[in-house]
C-alpha cells in the first residue's frame, strides 16, 4: 500500500502553498485535484505523475464524493505516493475528513497537510484582518452551503453574537443569512464585505451595511467562489486595502512599458 496525502493548496494564490504541500506536489505518483486549485500549481509535478481532475460546482460534478473516495483507496493500492490537493485546507469545509475516515477504514497510511484557508486569507487581500485588538477578539467560520439534497436549516441566529463571521459559500444563500442575522440580533448596519475570487488576479471586493449587502452584490454580479465577511473589522478595508493598490500599481507599469 502507498500512502495518501490530503495537501492543502491555500485560497488560489500559487505562492501561498506551504514548503511541505509543494515538496509532496513535486515527488507525487498520482494528484487528484480539485476546481479550485490553481492549475500553476501542477506545473510543479513531475513528467510521470498521473492527473486527475475531481473538480467541484453546483449540479455539475465531474467526480462524486465516493467516487473520489474509491479513488483513493485505489490509487494508494497501486502507486507509492498519493497527494489530494484541495483548494484552501482540507479539514475546513473541504471534505478532507471524510476522506480520511475512509483512507482510516481501509487501514491506508495518510497525512494531513494543512493548507492556507478562504477565510483567512481573502479577507487579508481585501485588507480586512478578521481579528483586531480594537475590533474582534474572536472569529466564526460558517458555511453557507448545505448538504446536497438536504434543506437549508441554518439557525444564523446562533451566530449573530460572534465578533468577526468568515461564512464560506454564502452567495446563492445571501438573502437568508442575511435576513437570519438580523433577527438573531445583529445591527443591519453592521460593516460587510464580499471577496469574489480572492488572493487571485481576479479578485473583487464589495462592501455595504448587513442590510444592503444583497442588494449591492447583486448590482456588483458577485458570484462563487466568494467569502462574505460581517463585523466591524470591515472598517479596516479602506485603509489596508493593500492587494488593490498593488495591482494598481502593476497595471500602472506594464502601460509605461
Amino acid at each position: 500500500m502507498g500512502k495518501v496525502y490530503l495537501v492543502g493548496a491555500g485560497p488560489g494564490d500559487p505562492g501561498l502553498i506551504t514548503v511541505k504541500g509543494l515538496r509532496l506536489l513535486q515527488t507525487a505518483d498520482v494528484i487528484l485535484y480539485d476546481r479550485l486549485v490553481n492549475k500553476d500549481l501542477l506545473r510543479e509535478a513531475k513528467h510521470s505523475a498521473k492527473l486527475v481532475y475531481c473538480g467541484k460546482q453546483p449540479h455539475m460534478h465531474a467526480l462524486n464524493q465516493d467516487r473520489i473516495n474509491r479513488l483513493l483507496v485505489k490509487y494508494a493500492g497501486l502507486y507509492a505516493t498519493v497527494v489530494r490537493l484541495k483548494g484552501g485546507d482540507p479539514f475546513i469545509f473541504g471534505r478532507g475528513g471524510e476522506e480520511a475516515v475512509e483512507l482510516a477504514k481501509e487501514n491506508i497510511e495518510f497525512e494531513i497537510i494543512p493548507g492556507i484557508t478562504a477565510g483567512i486569507a481573502a479577507p487579508a487581500y481585501a485588507g480586512i484582518p478578521v481579528t483586531h485588538r480594537d475590533y474582534a477578539g474572536s472569529v466564526a467560520f460558517v458555511t453557507g452551503h448545505c448538504k446536497a439534497g438536504s434543506k437549508e436549516n441554518t439557525d444564523w441566529s446562533k451566530f449573530a453574537a460572534a465578533e468577526t463571521l468568515a461564512i464560506y459559500m454564502g452567495v446563492s444563500t445571501l438573502p437568508h443569512l442575511v435576513a437570519g442575522l438580523i433577527a438573531g440580533g445583529r445591527s443591519p448596519s453592521t460593516p460587510a464585505a464580499i471577496i469574489e475570487w480572492g488572493t487571485t488576479e481576479h479578485q473583487r471586493t464589495v462592501t455595504a451595511p448587513l442590510i444592503d449587502l444583497c442588494e449591492v452584490s447583486e448590482s456588483a454580479q458577485i458570484h462563487n467562489p466568494s467569502m462574505i465577511v460581517v463585523g466591524e473589522v470591515v472598517k479596516l478595508r479602506e485603509q489596508l486595502k493593500w492587494f488593490e493598490r498593488q495591482e494598481v500599481q502593476q497595471r500602472t507599469l506594464r502601460e509605461v512599458f
